[in-house]
């Protein structure tokens, strides 16, 4: 049974023409709307222009130049990211990579972020990153200075 991709609890009644998620009610296609990403008909992505894709999106000067983030992943770890192959194939989904790109250019990443997380492929996408910064970390994996 399929569950609203907005409320995550009444079955969806409704398709978004411009992205394809699935809604529930008027209320719900009203949230989604702000944060909607049409689905648009792209070529294949070739390997060469995924890797340089996700070169960018873990390149040092993207991750470490931002001077408002508090808690501080080590670069070693995030390297770690890149190398991993679930990572590299929730990648190539040009929604997410679409999601990505959104909160990447918004105004306020902190909203983005919230509107983001109510995708679950964006969770899924959190979720690994996660997960793989963790296991490095419970496996000893430490920064120079000691904080993270």
């Amino acid at each position: 049974m399929q569950i609203c991709n907005v409320c995550s609890e009444e079955t969806p009644k409704y398709r978004c023409p411009a992205c394809k998620i699935r809604y529930c009610s008027l209320g719900c296609y009203k949230r989604h709307k702000d944060t909607c990403l049409p689905v648009r008909q792209t070529a294949p992505t070739v390997p060469e222009s995924r890797d340089a894709f996700i070169t960018e999106l873990l390149s040092e000067g993207v991750l470490l130049n931002e001077e408002d983030i508090t808690d501080k992943v080590p670069l070693q770890r995030l390297q770690l990211l890149g190398q991993s192959k679930d990572l590299r194939d929730l990648l190539c989904n040009p929604h997410l990579r679409r999601l990505l790109k959104s909160i990447d250019g918004a105004d306020s990443k902190e909203e983005a972020m919230k509107a983001a997380m109510q995708e679950p492929l964006f969770v899924e996408f959190s979720d690994q990153c996660l997960k793989i910064v963790e296991n490095e970390e419970k496996s000893g994996v430490s920064s120079k200075d000691g904080d993270l």
